[in-house]
């Protein structure tokens, strides 16, 4: 199976990150993906603070699109993510999710840690705006069983452990990640729960400016259960396309059985 980690520039204009996100998914499914991630925030990227145009619950528009697009193109559509309406709060959830190929909505995982952070030049407090998600959540779809996850998240393995003893194949990280943070930490950090886990990880980012305060890393990359990084995305919108085969997680757990070796599990 072929899949497609999409890498866009998106800004607050929700019509033209839509149409975007139409393009390449179309493109992808030119080069023969089942399966495509979208990145974080696809729909609209805003400066810190503000209300979000596309926050919405799990029947909007932007919910609407994901779901369109995967029936017309037949495919496992992983839609980055979306501001999702919180009930009784002013803050959204960061919410991921997964629609089938018949566009019924599979999953949603609301994004578990924030990003609060001082980098030199950049202040971002993810928490004054998200209200945190709870929930670990796995997905079995036509392209394998999926592991959820979004950006921030990739610095707590315990997280993505608990996602591969729940069967995770696919562990997937759509981000928006810093230039700072991403230049140094990006691929390791992908390669390392990749590694860990012994399974696929397809993250799908945000690239480059998208307003005067915010830029991204990119470099949306998809990697193997060995640690071999099989597709990397340029800088600038585009795709990262590699094909997963079942049989390496296999291969790889049987190679170096360090699941079952595990002594401190609770």
């Amino acid at each position: 199976m072929i899949a497609a980690a999409v890498q866009m520039t998106s800004t607050a204009d929700v019509d033209a990150n839509l149409e975007r996100a139409e393009h390449w998914i179309a493109r992808s499914v030119e080069h023969g993906a089942a399966f495509v991630s979208l990145p974080e925030s696809f729909a609209c990227m805003l400066e810190e603070g503000g209300r979000n145009p596309a926050a919405q619950g799990l029947d909007g528009p932007v919910v609407e699109f994901l779901a369109q697009q995967a029936r017309h193109h037949q495919i496992v559509l992983a839609g980055g993510t979306i501001p999702e309406l919180a009930e009784g709060e002013e803050r959204i959830y960061n919410t991921a999710l997964v629609h089938g190929p018949d566009g019924s909505l599979l999953a949603s995982y609301r994004k578990i840690h924030l990003f609060d952070v001082e980098l030199p030049g950049l202040t971002l407090q993810e928490s004054k705006s998200v209200a945190p998600g709870d929930t670990p959540v796995c997905v079995d779809t036509a392209a394998g069983r999926l592991g959820l996850s979004v950006c921030y998240d990739v610095r707590f393995p315990e997280l993505y452990r608990e996602l591969t003893e729940q069967g995770a194949e696919i562990l997937l990280v759509p981000s928006a990640f810093t230039v700072p943070t991403g230049s140094d930490h990006w691929e390791v950090l992908l390669r390392a729960r990749a590694i860990e886990n012994q399974a696929f990880v397809v993250a799908a980012a945000q690239y480059g400016a998208h307003n005067r305060k915010r830029r991204s890393y990119g470099r949306s990359m998809i990697i193997d259960p060995w640690g071999l990084v099989l597709a990397t995305a340029s800088d600038r919108e585009g795709l990262a396309l590699a094909s997963l085969e079942p049989e390496r997680i296999r291969e790889t757990r049987s190679r170096i059985p360090a699941l079952q070796h595990r002594k401190l599990a609770h």
